[in-house]
């Protein structure tokens, strides 16, 4: 990977996984897309154009549907509810900065962060501030001369630190609390029901990575390149796992997906990671080629499924093993996590193309949508319909952070898809930098 030029994300992702409930409690767990999961028929390709919804910021968050209503969240600032059958706003919440966190519901509550450093609770009904929590701080990942770029002087955001943690709802019995990391190196559990704190637990570094709960454990990483198992009632570490942390290959950014007794996640590190969830001891561990996984992944039929990025793919792997089944390659950075419903799985990239691919054809039965601007933009932007970091800077010197930059903007322009989907009522939804939230058909 050339780390001037070629830089990804991820976040943000983040889908996050429904797991084992404990036996002894029974605790429910809202995370923050219930599971990328979803009930489906068979083989359903990406149909016609349903709607799409304007806000006036780019969108790295990702969607969630409830009750006939859309929730998004955008670098405008706010956060929209939006009619699931016109596209149309119920309300708008204001916050004072942009909102790269994506949402959870529980009960009548829809919980989320933004970069003004508050993390917040609004009624899914009207719109109203419910509570606010005021962390630390958030912000992007930047330091002065960021990877050796130039003027060396300069402070840098890392350009692909596009997500802020998304919170999950634990409910035990009477009480319920909201977990969530943030920039100022914390992991936060808060009552859900007032925003009082319960515990926090502090990391080497900001957590921008989304907690993850199986039975009595929370799993969450961040960018001090540490996976932490903690107790989901004390917040106390039970074990911790340490990716790589060369230059330009430290942090992690995605979620964890837990099933069949092991937690699978990646890392900028460039491997993805099979452990064992109860020792936090390595199984097996995937080789990127030099790739960012930051993608999360999800889970069906004994198969791995996750994006890559400088390699452009959504890979299927072998649960048990590591082994990879096959590859399916995309038009570019692959930082969304995929949703299944049925057969098929969904998933974006970062030149603007959105895929479903049939699950049962090993990678070579797939339909693909594109946001208008790509097809604007593609011709100029791209080499042979292809994302190339020095193809669309060719003219720039890459040395210099402002260069990388214009880049990234230029790519923006595409649409870049960095929004996880979301499928109900069968349509499918997603966010995109072009500032739209994009609803989709699904063909029956």
């Amino acid at each position: 990977m050339k780390k001037l030029s070629i830089l990804i994300l991820l976040l943000l992702n983040f889908f996050f996984i429904n797991s084992a409930l404990s036996k002894k409690n029974n605790p429910k767990i809202i995370n923050a897309f219930s599971n990328p999961v979803f009930d489906g028929k068979g083989y359903q390709p990406i149909g016609s154009l349903k709607w799409k919804f304007k806000t006036e910021g780019k969108i790295f968050a990702s969607p969630i549907a409830k009750n006939d209503i859309v929730y998004i969240g955008s670098e405008d600032g706010f956060l929209y509810a939006i009619e699931e059958k016109s596209g149309k706003t119920k309300w708008k919440f204001k916050t004072e900065g942009a909102i790269h966190s994506s949402t959870s519901i529980f009960e009548n509550t829809i919980y989320f962060g933004s970069f003004d450093g508050n993390y917040y609770a609004v009624n899914t009904e009207d719109g109203k501030l419910i509570w606010k929590f005021k962390t630390g701080g958030e912000h992007w990942l930047g330091e002065i001369g960021m990877w050796g770029m130039k003027p060396e002087t300069q402070y840098m955001d890392d350009l692909w630190d596009f997500y802020l943690s998304s919170p999950v709802v634990y409910e035990n019995g009477k009480t319920a609390v909201v977990l969530f990391g943030s920039s100022d190196g914390n992991v936060y559990s808060v009552d859900a029901k007032t925003g009082d704190l319960k515990w926090k637990f502090k990391t080497n570094g900001p957590v921008h990575g989304t907690p993850v709960i199986d039975r009595d454990k929370i799993y969450i990483g961040g960018w001090d390149a540490t996976l932490y198992a903690l107790n989901i009632e004390t917040g106390k570490e039970i074990w911790s796992f340490a990716t790589g942390t060369k230059t330009g290959f430290k942090g992690i950014q995605s979620s964890v997906a837990v099933s069949d007794g092991k937690v699978y996640f990646g890392a900028r590190e460039p491997f993805f990671f099979a452990l064992n969830a109860e020792t936090g001891k390595l199984i097996w561990k995937y080789d990127a080629q030099s790739s960012w996984i930051l993608s999360s992944a999800v889970i069906q039929d004994n198969t791995v499924y996750v994006g890559t990025s400088d390699t452009y793919a959504l890979l299927a792997l072998d649960a048990k093993t590591g082994a990879e089944k096959y590859r399916f390659k995309a038009n570019g950075y692959v930082y969304t996590s995929p949703a299944i419903a049925g057969n098929t799985i969904y998933f974006g990239d970062f030149t603007g193309n959105f895929f479903s691919l049939d699950l049962h054809s090993n990678g070579k039965k797939s339909n693909v949508v594109s946001t208008e601007n790509r097809k604007q933009f593609a011709a100029s932007t791209l080499k042979n319909d292809l994302l190339d970091f020095g193809y669309t800077g060719q003219n720039e010197d890459l040395s210099l952070y402002d260069n990388n930059k214009k880049v990234m903007d230029q790519f923006y322009q595409l649409g870049s898809i960095v929004s996880s989907p979301f499928i109900n009522n069968n349509t499918i939804y997603f966010g995109s930098a072009d500032g739209y939230l994009y609803a989709y058909y699904l063909e029956k």
